[in-house]
Parts: structure tokens; sequence; C-alpha cells
């Protein structure tokens, strides 16, 4: 598979049209930055996030994994959270970005590039395994997916990332949205 400006536009397009989730995705990507970074936002807005990145799979995730993030997040003081998403606002760099959202329980590296993408949805794409297959596919990546995925890792797949966003002139939100659609192109390929 190559990856092409138009094929990117046409799955994010067709992500649009198809994704059950698009338009609660579509109003949190608009809407979260401006909460976080104004401090008036409660436990439900920042746990929206985590539960998202699990239940964007639409049940295909393991429940008891997914279970088990969304209780360990919940164990976080409220101000510890705060002060995360309040720090990584500011202009640090991605690796300083993550180290603020993985020392919050229940935030590993997969779930804090959810939180990067709906904070920053012109700069990061979140990172998964089907991202990161399609990007294989696509020999932009030459690693498999590593289960569950280094800060490194995640400094890799965000610098191929940047070099898709800037090529085909889109931003983060639209590659995720075509790279998620692609995945189901790779495993009908791969059967």
């Amino acid at each position: 598979m190559e990856l092409t400006g138009s094929l990117v536009e046409e799955k994010a397009d067709e992500y649009r049209d198809v994704e059950p989730l698009y338009s609660v995705e579509t109003e949190h990507v608009e809407m979260l930055r401006g909460t976080f970074a104004s401090g008036e936002y409660g436990w439900r807005d920042a746990e929206w996030v985590v539960q998202w990145y699990f239940r964007r799979y639409l049940g295909a995730y393991p429940d008891e994994e997914r279970r088990d993030t969304e209780q360990r997040f919940r164990d976080n003081d409220f101000d510890d959270v705060v002060d995360a998403l309040s720090a990584i606002l500011d202009d640090g760099g991605v690796a300083e970005k993550l180290d603020r959202l993985t020392g919050l329980e229940g935030v590993d590296v997969p779930v804090a590039s959810a939180f990067l993408l709906f904070l920053f949805p012109e700069r990061y794409v979140v990172v998964g395994d089907r991202e990161w297959t399609v990007l294989c596919e696509a020999g932009e990546l030459d690693e498999p997916y590593p289960d569950p995925p280094s800060r490194a890792a995640y400094l890799t797949y965000q610098e191929t990332c940047r070099g898709l966003c800037e090529r085909f002139d889109v931003d983060a939100w639209t590659l995720y949205r075509a790279l998620w659609r692609l995945w189901s192109q790779v495993e009908e390929n791969s059967h």
C-alpha cells in the first residue's frame, strides 16, 4: 500500500461518513483544549479521553484491560490530573508531555497519545496497533507494533506522522482518521 495525499483525504472523509463516534470525537477535538486550558473541567472530561482510547474499538478491545485502566485512572488525585494537563499545555516537547501524562495512574504511552491528540489535534496522532500496522504496511515504519509502545517508539511514530502531515498538508486529526479507516483495508488483504 502506498500512502498518498488523495488516499489520506478519501479515507478521512470516509471516517466521517461511517464511524459511529465521529460526531462526538469532533466535538471533543474542538472543545477539549480550551476546556482544559481554562481549568473549567471535571473528572468526566479527563476520564472521557481515557475511555475513548479503548471504546473507539467498539468492543474489539479486551474489556477487562479497558476496565482496569479506567479504574486506575480514577485512582488519581484530581489535582494531579489537573497539574499534568496544565503542564502539557505549555510549550514543552513531546517527550516532556509524555512524561507528565504517563506519571498518572492508568496512563501509558498509548493513552497519553490520546490526550495529545485531543489537546493538539493539529500536531499529534494517537498510537495504537491499527494506526501503527497501517504505517508498517505502507513502508513508513520498519518494525511491527510494539505492544505496548515505549516512549522512544512513540517518538519515532510521531516523527513519521508529522512527516506525513507535512507531505500531505493535513493535520494530525485528519491523518488519524485516514489511518483508522485504512486498517480495515490492511486487515482484508491479510486474510
